[in-house]
């Protein structure tokens, strides 16, 4: 799954390296090293420009796409959902089923994003954790987080859905009458050996936990976003598991379990997992 990740890169970087077209300076967002569902995210995507902001930039509303950087809320709520509230539920869709379920199937095949992130943060599900689970208790052990991102320090690029919802409380001239709001598609996780892995500790990503965000390569990223490809066998086959051996994972501090820490401090690799923690 994907619960938590880092995202640093500012819009120039991102910019450069999603070749975007249009972005807002006022949407700016800070460094977020401890991003969490509701939270708003940078996302980019291909879609025409409407005619005031096709004005804005001196270009003329063409319907031709435009890569875009927007800022999204993390959690999608579909476009016939009658309230918000199921928002922070819907951060994950899956990525063997998201053709077909309801809440994301007309996203699938017509809003479709790449989320940029630094790596995401997974908690690792241990043997221990299991047996207290299928035992009933309530008490779990206290869980070793790991960040996961590439090997060679590139962007890590999930893919995406997105999709609008219109709050029918508010007049149409209201500034939160409309809300855009996305979700991170996951995928099995490698069962392949980590490029990087800590000297003790999980050697695979499987071994942290079952499920991974899907990475896009930069290869797929033009055929994923281009809105015109709305051929539902030929966009599963864009949902493919990148290359195996391009990550690598490593221990973090316990403290980005909680989410009001954010700094970069969190993603110093320790030397090895928490005392008290799995692995």
């Amino acid at each position: 799954m994907c619960g938590r990740y880092a995202a640093s890169r500012g819009p120039e970087d991102l910019a450069g390296i999603f070749e975007i077209e249009k972005w807002e300076p006022e949407e700016t967002l800070d460094p977020d090293f401890n991003v969490a569902p509701t939270k708003e995210v940078y996302a980019v995507l291909d879609r025409p420009l409407k005619d005031a902001e096709a004005a804005s930039t001196g270009s003329s509303a063409t319907g031709k796409p435009v890569r875009q950087l927007r800022r999204l809320k993390w959690g999608l709520i579909p476009s016939w959902s009658k309230t918000p509230e199921g928002g922070a539920r819907m951060i994950n869709a899956r990525a063997e089923t998201v053709h077909e379920k309801p809440s994301y199937r007309r996203a699938f095949t017509s809003r479709r994003c790449v989320i940029p992130a630094d790596g995401y943060y997974e908690w690792v599900t241990g043997t221990g954790e299991r047996d207290l689970e299928v035992e009933g208790k309530k008490k779990r052990p206290r869980k070793q987080p790991y960040f996961v991102l590439p090997a060679d320090g590139s962007v890590f690029a999930m893919a995406g859905l997105y999709e609008f919802w219109r709050d029918k409380t508010l007049p149409d001239d209201h500034p939160r009458a409309w809300w855009v709001t996305c979700s991170v598609i996951t995928t099995e996780a490698e069962i392949s050996p980590l490029a990087v892995a800590p000297e003790e500790g999980p050697r695979s990503l499987a071994d942290i936990h079952p499920r991974m965000p899907l990475m896009l390569t930069p290869d797929r990223w033009d055929a994923w976003l281009d809105p015109a490809r709305t051929d539902v066998e030929d966009l599963r086959s864009l949902l493919a598991p990148p290359p195996e051996g391009l990550m690598r994972a490593y221990p973090v501090s316990t403290a980005v379990s909680n989410v009001r820490n954010n700094g970069p401090e969190l993603l110093k690799e320790l030397e090895g997992p928490e005392e008290g923690t799995l692995f």
